[in-house]
Formats: structure tokens, sequence, C-alpha cells
């Protein structure tokens, strides 16, 4: 049987007195697209953040690729890793975020290069080869050279997409990523996703998008209260959800 590439077990995660994960149970196989969905504040974020230790987590374990993250075991001990441990550790996961974070002072191909030339090692050329052929998979080619303040808002998104899979990722973590966009630029970022999913890359996409989970989930996660609440196939949850909460959700979209 073919391991997941992500295994959370029993993780806990709190801000002070707030607890916002409440013992998650999840694996992810390899080339599954999970989509998480939930209200505002139920932890779908903090988990998608946990998994890549953005957020240390202070009970259970994450597993990527059979490592887990931000921890090595010695003897009966869980010692924290250090920061270039966690950082190489972070190679193999590709993270997109509701706001496009890229460097306003670098072009398009600038933006998408820095981390393969200037963390990774790889060849200047060897990058920028890598990285026009992700421009063109997001349809971009020709704003190689354009700023991002010369983008709209879709591009820019776009753009962060190709800039995450510049390192090759196994993993790739959307976070909510066309929460920021104006409503007729959703689609041709959501296109792009559809792409990737189709292409049989592994993602994990936390958003608000029904039509997106419904067309192009694998399996749909609903979370409420720190905790999952219910999960099972886009069919069986968006369609004929079991759970209260999951229908009263749901019904909003409706």
């Amino acid at each position: 049987m073919t391991q997941p590439i992500v295994q959370a077990r029993n993780v806990h995660k709190a801000y002070d007195q707030l607890e916002v994960l409440k013992g998650i149970d999840l694996d992810v196989a390899p080339g599954e697209v999970v989509v998480m969905l939930g209200p505002s504040g139920s932890g779908k974020s903090t988990f998608l953040r946990c998994i890549n230790h953005l957020e240390s987590i202070q009970q259970g374990a994450i597993l990527v690729d059979g490592e887990q993250m931000g921890y090595r075991l010695q003897g009966d001990k869980l010692l924290k890793l250090s920061e270039n441990a966690i950082a190489r550790q972070r190679r193999k996961i590709g993270m997109v975020f509701q706001s496009f974070n890229l460097y306003p002072h670098m072009t398009v191909l600038q933006n998408i290069i820095e981390a393969p030339v200037g963390i990774h090692g790889e060849s200047r050329a060897d990058a920028t080869a890598h990285a026009m052929q992700l421009l063109n998979r997001v349809g971009l080619a020709d704003k190689a050279p354009a700023y991002p303040r010369q983008l709209s808002g879709g591009q820019q998104q776009r753009v962060a997409i190709a800039r995450a899979l510049a390192i090759r990722p196994k993993l790739m973590l959307f976070d909510e990523p066309t929460s920021a966009l104006d409503p007729e630029l959703v689609g041709e970022v959501l296109a792009t996703m559809r792409d990737l999913a189709a292409q049989g890359l592994t993602m994990i996409v936390v958003t608000h998008e029904i039509g997106f989970a419904r067309e192009a989930a694998d399996r749909v996660v609903f979370m409420d209260g720190g905790v999952v609440v219910e999960q099972g196939r886009p069919g069986d949850v968006l369609v004929n959800p079991r759970h209260p909460r999951t229908q009263a959700f749901l019904s909003r979209f409706i």
C-alpha cells in the first residue's frame, strides 16, 4: 500500500488559552486533491501552516513524505530541528497564500527563480528555463519581464503559484488563494489550480469555492471548532452531508 505523503496524528495547536486545533487526524495520498471547507476560525489555515511548520504544534505529529516536520526522534524524546534543517524539509512543500507576497522590486521571472537559485543552489540557466516552462503552464509567459504592479490580482496569484512550483515540490498547499481577488479574477486562478489537479499534483486547498471542491477534489474535509467534523467524496459531503453542522454550513451556498 502506498504511504501517505501527509500523515497528521492527534495534532493540537493553541495560542495561549485559545485551542485552535483539537486533535486532527488526516492522511493525504500521493496525487490526491483534498479541499478543506469550514467557517472562519475553524482551524483550516492554522492546520495548513502547521504542515510546513510555519506554526509549531503542542501535541501530536505531522509527517510529510515520511519525515516528521520540525522535529527528530532521539530515543524516546522529540528534539526540535534547527532552522536550516526545517528549511530543508520545506523544500518538498510549496505554499500559496491569500496575499500574493511577490517582491515588488523584482520582475516576474526574478520572483520565480529567487528561491531555486538563492536558496536551493540551482544554476540560473536551469532555473530560468524551468521558470519559463511554469509561466507558460499558467498562461503568463509574456509577463516574464513585467513587475508585479503591472499585473492584475489574478495574474499575480498565478505568478505566485508558478513561484511555489519552481522548487519542484511534492506537495502544494493553498490557503484561500482566491479570497483577496475581485470576483471576475477568481476564475483564472481556479482554472490554473484545476489544471494542476488534473496533472496529478498532490494538493491541500483551503477555500470557500464550492464549485472547485465539487469539480477538482478527490476528497472534501469539513472542519469546525478545531476538529474534522466530516470528510468524504465531494458527491457525498457536498450533496448529502451527514452532520448537521456541515448541512448548516453548506446551506449558505445553495
